[in-house]
């Protein structure tokens, strides 16, 4: 697989994952929950999705798979991902309040998505 159709398909299925990510966000802080507890949700919601088809169409090659193995290295990097993205929300909520951390999201999650792909091409997919 060359490295450019990984990225557009990375992209592709990215932008998906991000809408539902971002709109579960906007829709719980919304009606009230804390930003952090909705970032995590949102998250979740976008990596069920992300998980399996990146796995399946992005990544999918002779030498990659969609296991144990690649789950738990993807559960570690989504973790990760989390930690830094659910910070930074609640650092942006609190310090210029919750319009500007929904009009953030999309940016702290770009940087994460570059990160992601990197990883997901060279160690969570692999076999």
């Amino acid at each position: 697989m060359t490295l450019g159709r990984h990225a557009r398909h990375y992209l592709l299925i990215g932008g998906v994952q991000w809408l539902v990510d971002w709109g579960v966000l906007v829709l719980l802080t919304r009606y009230g929950m804390q930003v952090e507890a909705a970032n995590v949700l949102g998250r979740v919601a976008g990596a069920l999705l992300g998980y399996w088809l990146n796995g399946k169409l992005t990544f999918a090659g002779d030498e990659t798979a969609v296991g144990r193995t690649q789950l738990m290295r993807f559960i570690l990097m989504w973790l990760g991902t989390t930690v830094v993205s659910t910070l930074s929300m609640g650092y942006i909520d609190e310090i210029a309040g919750l319009k500007w951390a929904w009009l953030a999201k999309p940016a702290v999650e770009f940087v994460l998505g570059v990160i992601g792909f990197l990883l997901s091409r060279h160690w969570v997919y692999r076999r």
